[in-house]
């Protein structure tokens, strides 16, 4: 048998066997009955074998016949990967696109590709670590004898078993897994062994490639990415040996090249991709009356009086027109304006009663040649109309490297013009655009000298210079400096003799406009400081934000005018000056209380401004980090060891707590108005400032100063203490100043509702408030819970939930490897539980005893010191006996002191096959649960049943292949229903 026969044999056992491991897989979700049902769908058994770590995959598929490739693998082996003969399908379906058309398609949608001196962004991290999973025993199965394979595929009823028959057939012995903690070993040492590159590629982000394309890693040899797209250099990278073992990924930045980087040569954008029509001759247009005429072109002959006709004359190749009675006549080299009034004047004298009105037809086609730096050179027919800007655009224009001040129109070997077409961009000069004759020659040379500016002109660009040879012509090119430019500050920056780059200042104001240019310079010309040299800068919470002119004696009140300029919630009483001292520019802080200076103009606290102050009014509510930070920030740059920076801090129980800039001459009653003012729960009679100073530069030494508040904001010298760089100020609380707790009783309470408590108010106090309990109150059947007990009780119910699913998919498998007997009921149970389970919400009920409660005294063991949000449900008088479970049917029962728990059980319609006889208990309407001597579960009914109560018949899991938490999981389960039911009924 042939190569390609042994693996269609393969195929065909192989598809039915994994076939049936969907279809037990399906049964397990689906539960006994689902034995006998075949599955469409390897979606669920295909989730299940992805959690598992690498080794047991490969395991697996190895023991079911499939070859490698992970998930892809099994997916191909059950024939549900048919994603790729579809693609394939694609592939294969002809276009109906021509190649070119579809290299046009393509170059529009494609993104072009990556560029020599591109920006890019690296990302590289280690690859994400893969669930952890309990380890799988797999069994080895040997190899199937030849002819196997055919005889499986021929049996249809061997499809059904044929899962079981592989296994059947193991010689049970274990295959080798790597133990996990020598996996995770091995995982930690290579990523310990990688982050350091990593961190290293990550330092040196963002990267530029070079002019040539590639890109330089840190310990690399250059990397070709020229013309590649972000994905195909991302693949690049991914392939590079030291790389592997690392997800990496490259996005290009689309940055825009700004500065000297960013100029283009001036004037070369009107030959674009699609050049606009304007150089395109147009046939529409009047003939010019020195047009000349030449052979192909048409003359229109309208003829009127005795002779009514038009007649079409075309020139032939010897120069003439045949005029119908008139014969031959010569019109080569003459102009239009000639022709027509020569025409007009015979027939006029010939055709006796006959006038003619002549007219330019289709004009003559010419060929003419552009060559030199065109970007298509060659030869070109266009209309006897066109000039050298028709022929150029003919040529899709002039290259980079390519001159537009020297373009020649050549003619028989002679230079007839040369057209500079600056004077047409520039100055709308367009007299050397010469008409073009039959084989004319546009010649581009090369360019020759160009110089280039940059930054406050009009146009800034690369400039092609010619008659121009100083900065003051050069700036006339591009169009003149911007308002904002500083005349006094532009650089040149030249290539020397030497091969040196050198730079050269250039100061127009001191008459260097004469500066000579060389080829190759740069210009450079300088933006304006944006700072206010003469003005003062009103900014933050107020209306009108904005400058204001500077006079000597100008003060607070006379930018700020009024409180009605300031927006609501304004803080008037801590308004920010920010100064800059000349000539170092040394940044200090004022502040002032904008009431006070509001109340007395001109006084000390309206406080004189100076020139470059930025006033900034702050908003009480949103806080002040946003607009302060930046100036401590330049504060703590001022500082050093002998001049520490002017900062200090206010915390506790202020209405802006922080860091606050250090004014001369600060107070502590300055810096608790800093910070918007004491609040409600400010303990008046002390608070503490901490002060940090350094001893004879060595050490730092800490002193602790008790400051009696009251008195400091009185003003008090000895209180009101003068503040140093680094202090900080803690305004207390009040002791005891908290948020108001409150608690709530429901249900059968003479004053149900909500009430405030005291801290360490019990339950049986709050009651007492309440009035007690109604006559119908219920006292055992009381649900106490605390949202404290259910945010907890919901993170261990999440937690179990995860360890639940994590063994029912070790459950699935291990029964799929094993074909161990019930494991569909085992799975369907385990999935109910799991599903219960997700879906349970915690209630965090506290059991408590209320009769013992009410009848003991405040404070005694069963009354319950009583925290925020706590809730107490007290439920009518109960008379059932509810019965859940493993029971033939969950109901509840009318309360019998006579019945004992199996006879509820009876009226239940006893117990099913599932239930565990040995563990029924029984909560009580209190939230207790019943438990027999010893501590253990009481093995008989001897137990006496109160109203209320709920008797649980638990699962028997023993029976079952159990997973450890089975029983934990059941017994919540049920507890949450017997609180949630209680919680309900009142």
């Amino acid at each position: 048998m042939g190569k390609s026969s042994l693996m269609r044999a393969a195929r065909r056992w192989t598809r039915p066997l994994l076939g049936a491991l969907v279809i037990g897989g399906t049964a397990l979700l689906s539960g006994e009955r689902a034995l006998s049902q075949a599955a469409s769908s390897p979606t669920d058994l295909l989730q299940i074998f992805q959690s598992l770590p690498q080794e047991q995959q490969d395991a697996l598929l190895r023991q079911f016949g499939a070859s490698g490739g992970g998930a892809g693998g099994l997916l191909n082996a059950l024939g549900g990967g048919g994603g790729g003969g579809q693609s394939q399908r694609a592939r294969q379906r002809p276009s109906a696109l021509s190649e070119e058309q579809e290299a046009e398609v393509v170059a529009e949608t494609e993104p072009p590709g990556l560029k020599g001196e591109d920006w890019v962004i690296i990302q590289v991290a280690l690859p994400g670590p893969k669930p952890a999973v309990p380890t799988v025993p797999v069994q080895a199965v040997p190899a199937l004898p030849p002819g196997a394979t055919a005889a499986a595929g021929a049996s249809a009823g061997a499809t059904q078993n044929s899962l079981a028959s592989l296994l059947a057939a193991t010689t049970g012995t274990t295959a080798p897994v790597p133990p996990g903690e020598v996996a995770e070993a091995a995982a930690q040492q290579e990523r310990e062994h990688l982050q350091p590159l990593i961190d290293l590629i990550r330092s040196k982000n963002p990267y530029r490639l070079t002019r040539d394309g590639a890109l330089i890693l840190p310990g690399f040899a250059p990397i070709a990415l020229l013309g590649l797209s972000d994905d195909q250099a991302t693949l690049r990278l991914s392939v590079e040996p030291a790389l592997r073992g690392i997800d990496i990924h490259l996005t290009r930045l689309p940055l825009r090249k700004t500065g000297a980087e960013g100029l283009k040569p001036f004037g070369h954008d009107i030959f674009g991709k699609k050049p606009p029509s304007t150089f395109a001759p147009d046939t529409n247009v009047p003939v010019p009356s020195d047009y000349t005429i030449g052979p192909g072109d048409e003359l229109d002959v309208q003829l009127y009086g005795n002779q009514n006709r038009t007649l079409k004359l075309i020139v032939g190749r010897d120069g003439t027109i045949n005029v119908p009675e008139l014969g031959p006549i010569n019109v080569q080299g003459q102009h239009f304006l000639s022709v027509k009034s020569s025409l007009e004047a015979r027939v006029e004298h010939q055709l006796i009663g006959t006038r003619a009105s002549v007219s330019m037809g289709d004009i003559r086609s010419i060929r003419v040649f552009v060559l030199g730096e065109a970007k298509r050179p060659g030869s070109y027919t266009i209309s006897a109309l066109s000039t050298i800007t028709s022929g150029l655009y003919a040529a899709g224009g002039v290259q980079l490297d390519g001159s537009l001040r020297q373009v020649a129109l050549m003619r028989a070997g002679a230079l007839v013009r040369r057209l500079d077409l600056y004077d047409l961009l520039i100055r709308g000069n367009a007299r050397d655009d010469a008409k073009l004759l039959q084989d004319d020659v546009i010649f581009i040379p090369p360019v020759e000298r160009t110089v280039g500016i940059v930054g406050e002109v009009r146009r800034p660009a690369i400039y092609e210079i010619k008659g121009e040879s100083t900065v003051a012509d050069l700036i006339q090119l591009a169009g003149g400096l911007t308002p904002d430019a500083d005349r006094s500050a532009l650089v040149l920056t030249r290539i020397d003799e030497q091969q040196h780059r050198v730079v050269l200042p250039v100061d127009l104001s001191a008459g260097a406009r004469s500066q000579r240019l060389s080829n190759g310079d740069l210009l450079s010309v300088a933006r304006l400081r944006p700072n206010l040299d003469s003005g003062i800068l009103v900014q933050g919470y107020l209306y009108s934000p904005g400058s204001f002119a500077w006079r000597r004696g100008i003060r607070l009140t006379d930018v700020i005018r009024s409180v009605d300029e300031l927006r609501p919630d304004a803080d008037i009483h801590y308004v920010l000056i920010r100064r800059e001292t000349p000539p170092e520019d040394h940044v200090s802080v004022l502040s002032a209380d904008l009431a006070a200076a509001l109340a007395a103009p001109g006084s000390a606290a309206d406080v004189e401004l100076m020139p470059r102050d930025r006033i900034t009014v702050f908003d009480l509510q949103s806080g002040r980090d946003h607009e302060i930070r930046p100036v401590l920030d330049e504060l703590r740059l001022q500082g050093s060891a002998e001049n520490p920076s002017q900062i200090v801090n206010v915390g506790g129980r202020v209405k802006v707590p922080g860091e606050y800039p250090l004014e001369p001459g600060m107070t502590v009653r300055d810096l608790i108005r800093a910070g918007g003012g004491t609040n409600a729960g400010a303990y008046a009679h002390q608070a503490e400032l901490i002060r940090y100073q350094v001893v004879n530069g060595e050490a730092r030494r800490t002193e602790l100063i008790n400051i009696d508040l009251g008195a400091a904001l009185q003003g008090v010298p000895t209180a009101n203490l003068k503040l140093q760089p680094l202090d900080t100020l803690t305004v207390k609380e009040v002791p005891d100043w908290e948020s108001q707790e409150s608690v709530t009783l429901r249900g059968e309470v003479r004053f149900p509702g909500t009430y405030t408590i005291r801290r360490g108010e019990t339950l049986k106090s709050v009651l007492g408030r309440a009035g007690g309990l109604t006559p119908y109150a219920f006292p055992e059947g009381s649900v106490f819970t605390r949202d404290e007990l259910r945010r907890r009780e919901q993170e261990q119910l999440d937690q179990l939930a995860d360890r639940m699913q994590r063994d029912v998919a070790l459950l699935a498998l291990q029964s799929a490897g094993a074909g161990q007997a019930g494991a569909a009921t085992a799975y369907s149970v385990g999935q109910s539980l799991m599903v219960q389970l997700k879906g349970a919400k915690a209630v965090g009920r506290l059991v408590i005893d209320l009769p013992r409660l009410q009848e003991s005294a405040v404070g005694s063991t069963y009354d319950v010191v009583l925290r925020g949000g706590d809730t107490l449900a007290v439920p009518r008088y109960q008379q059932q006996v509810t019965v859940i479970g493993e029971v033939q049917t969950a109901t509840s029962h009318l309360y019998n002191p006579k019945l004992g728990r199996d006879d509820y059980i009876g009226l239940s319609g006893g117990v099913t096959r599932r239930a565990d006889h040995s563990k029924i208990y029984v909560v009580r309407a209190s939230g207790s649960v019943v438990a027999g001597e010893g501590n253990r579960w009481f093995e008989h009914s001897q137990v006496t049943i109160k109203p209320g109560d709920t008797i649980v018949v638990p699962l028997d899991t023993e029976n079952i292949p159990a997973l450890p938490l089975w029983t934990q999981v059941t017994q919540i389960i049920y507890n949450l229903a017997v609180a949630l039911l209680a919680i309900k009924s009142v």
